[in-house]
């Protein structure tokens, strides 16, 4: 029965309640609703009882892998745990419903909640004004290189810089924004070390230069030492620092991006400051700018003028709307709460345990899998499977295998620079004693790689679904039910 679509379980007239008929005279339902919109025969919905509604989706749920059920290492994705009460913050009534039509006469509140939460992010980012509106990591980028494509048109400049500098680590939404806005890309090398080269840079960065865009840290978990001389060289040559803020859970109250040279930078609200992430949203990723940029944020801001709020329309610098209103305000109303509990000193004391977890597990593993670099890491560390390689087993491998131990999978083969890269985020969350499971799974699955290739090339062995032939997956995917 549990495998059964809840279709396949409806059984003709059970219904879901056993409610008596209404005794007052009920409003005609064509005075409510145009009568070509009123259905003229049932929908063809499931018929079941409530027990049964109720278990077919409690169960569905059970084969959900959660952060609330379990440890999410996701590297450069930042799984963790958030804390509830944030939720119930953004759950208020006054937060929760209100529409973003309302009169700003009636939504001072929510416009309180907005502009305070900008200045909070300008301080962490050390910018100067900061945009709410872009409802995720991607699109806070693109809002990113659409300004700095802005600035360079108000300077005269934009048919001559049109080359924006990536890493050859970089994650594949800076390429993809930067292309979007309309730049070409060009790619600098990664040191020995897995930083960028300052030495190549200096070679590729000139008067075409419009912007380099930098995770820091990297998607290595390295923390770029040379990012002034990095910052100087790009300036120096005309072009704008974006920093792609992915990873800002290793900095968040040590070290500002603004102080290191950045004029942009996005937060990942959804990863960074208490909104669960995964399965598609919600999200959030707000961009900070320095003052040169500030022309050129979307439309439209939140004011403050004589203790009243209200939202500006009036930029005409401005790159215009990303999306039809403010942004993801349940997501703003817990990056809000969060921030006002943890305070400076909370959010530096997330930064450092983040750091310290990561340090523990390349300390802990490194006997086992390769680093891809041997060194003092920041919140993720990244580990190569090439000595599983030689025994026939591969990241993937290694991958599914950890599913069998109730532990999600880390991210494989990313970064490329890495050949079998396993990168793992353990957040500054998880205890001490979760950790060490983990590592004792991960130290397991290498003694089992070099006794019985076969248990982990067809893992995982305990899950609803075994391994599928994601080759065939992709070239012939299957887009309709078909029933048994």
């Amino acid at each position: 029965m549990d495998n059964l679509l809840i279709f396949e379980k409806s059984s003709p007239g059970r219904q879901g309640y056993s409610l008596p008929g209404a005794d007052v005279p009920l409003y005609p339902m064509d005075e409510l609703i145009p009568p070509e919109f009123i259905r003229s025969a049932p929908s063809m919905l499931p018929e079941l009882s409530e027990p049964e509604v109720v278990r077919h989706f409690i169960n569905l749920s059970r084969r959900n892998f959660s952060v609330d059920g379990n440890f999410y290492p996701l590297g450069s994705c930042t799984m963790k745990y958030n804390p509830k009460v944030n939720e119930e913050a953004a759950g208020i009534p006054g937060f929760d419903m209100i529409h973003p039509l309302q009169p700003v006469e009636n939504s001072q509140g929510a416009l309180k909640i907005m502009h305070e939460l900008e200045l909070m992010l300008c301080e962490i980012g050390g910018m100067e004004r900061v945009s709410l509106q872009p409802a995720a990591g991607a699109q806070g980028e693109l809002a990113g290189m659409l300004m700095v494509r802005a600035y360079h048109e108000a300077g005269g400049e934009a048919d001559v810089r049109d080359k924006v500098i990536i890493p050859d680590s970089a994650h594949g939404t800076n390429p993809a924004s930067a292309r979007l806005a309309g730049f070409h890309v060009v790619e600098v090398k990664s040191t020995p070390e897995g930083l960028v080269d300052p030495a190549h840079l200096r070679e590729i960065a000139g008067p075409d230069t419009a912007g380099f865009m930098l995770t820091v840290p990297n998607t290595l978990g390295l923390f770029e030492k040379d990012i002034l001389e990095i910052s100087g060289i790009i300036h120096d040559a005309g072009g704008l620092m974006y920093m792609d803020g992915a990873n800002l859970n290793a900095l968040v109250g040590l070290v500002r991006p603004g102080d290191m040279g950045f004029d942009v930078v996005h937060f990942n609200l959804h990863k960074t400051f208490s909104t669960p992430h995964g399965g598609g949203g919600p999200g959030a990723g707000p961009v900070g700018v320095k003052a040169l940029l500030a022309p050129y944020l979307p439309t439209p801001t939140v004011e403050i003028e004589g203790g009243r709020y209200f939202l500006d329309y009036d930029k005409p610098l401005s790159i215009g709307r990303l999306q039809a209103f403010g942004g993801s305000f349940g997501v703003l109303v817990r990056a809000w709460a969060y921030i006002r509990t943890m305070g400076a000193e909370g959010l530096s004391e997330v930064s450092e345990n983040a750091i310290i977890n990561a340090n523990y597990l390349l300390a802990r593993l490194k006997g086992h899998y390769q680093p891809a670099h041997d060194r003092f890491c920041m919140h993720e560390c990244v580990f190569s499977a090439r000595r599983q390689k030689e025994r026939g087993i591969h990241a993937m491998d290694i991958a599914k295998r950890l599913l069998d131990y109730g532990f999600h999978a880390p991210t494989v083969y990313f970064p490329l620079v890495v050949e079998e890269a396993i990168m793992i985020e353990p957040t500054e969350t998880e205890s001490r004693e979760t950790l060490n499971a983990f590592i004792d799974a991960m130290i397991k699955i290498d003694d089992e790689s070099a006794a019985d290739q076969e248990l982990l090339k067809n893992a995982p062995h305990t899950t609803y679904l075994s391994r599928l032939d994601e080759a065939e997956a992709a070239r012939h995917p299957v887009i309709r039910y078909i029933p048994s």
